[in-house]
């Protein structure tokens, strides 16, 4: 199916979407859940705003993003870089740090 220069509202359930391809396409306010996004590719999106909740992000990859304000909390950081250090190592020399106060 082909949708071009179109305002819809869709209601989409039980579908699979594999291989589709969304360019230029405004999907502001947008409420997904159960979606399987793996190996799925976002080049020059704004995402900003997001709100991500027992979400599987394994194995992402994040490069020359605007992370600001960005907040993590209760996330397991396992195998987790930051310009290739673990971000486990960067924790715990935090909390070693800030224990001796």
């Amino acid at each position: 199916m082909k949708l071009h220069s179109v305002t819809e509202l869709l209601d989409v359930n039980d579908a699979n979407l594999s291989g589709s391809k969304f360019v230029d396409a405004n999907l502001s306010g947008s409420d997904l859940k159960q979606i399987n996004f793996a190996g799925a590719s976002f080049d020059d999106c704004n995402l900003s705003g997001w709100r991500i909740n027992d979400v599987n992000l394994a194995g992402t990859k994040v490069d020359a993003s605007n992370l600001s304000a960005v907040a993590f909390n209760n996330c397991r950081w396992t195998g987790a870089t930051i310009n290739g250090i673990a971000v486990q190592d960067l924790l715990d020399a935090y909390e070693a740090r800030n224990a001796s106060r």
